[in-house]
């Protein structure tokens, strides 16, 4: 067998390496992706109060375990999944707000995320919080994705 031929089957058998490989397929244990799509007047409702001021947050349902919608500055707001994203199955796997209102903390197993941007802080947990689109007017928030 010439140098070509052994070469040019030696890129093939690694490129079917590659697209077979097991560790390449999608984890079981993703967070569903469901249909988010609401609005919230922030101006003048009171039920929305904490986002009046830069580092407030609130919890809306929605989504799977419902949304986390945290005001990051005047004009920009996140919102975040709730259900965790390490084994997000676990009926406990759902994150909330600590006392620091900094850090958002999955208590079931131990993963804690930063609110400002969803980073993970602390493991178990190795992809961050799933997030969600906002759009804000000055007055209405939309989220959705």
């Amino acid at each position: 067998m010439n140098r070509t031929v052994k070469k040019s089957l030696e890129v093939i058998l690694l490129f079917i390496l590659i697209i077979l490989n097991p560790g390449c397929k999608k984890d079981k244990n993703e967070i569903p992706n469901v249909y988010v799509n609401f609005y919230i007047n922030i101006a003048s409702s009171t039920q929305y109060i904490e986002l009046n001021n830069i580092g407030g947050y609130c919890y809306l349902t929605g989504g799977v375990r419902g949304i986390i919608v945290y005001r990051r500055s005047v004009d920009e707001f996140m919102a975040y999944e709730r259900n965790c994203p390490y084994q997000p199955s676990n009926s406990c796997a759902i994150v909330n707000i600590d006392n620091s209102a900094v850090i958002a903390i999955d208590t079931c197993c131990g993963s804690k995320f930063l609110i400002f941007d969803g980073s993970i802080v602390n493991g178990p947990a190795t992809i961050q919080l799933k997030q969600y689109q906002t759009s804000f007017d000055g007055t209405s928030l939309h989220v959705f994705n």
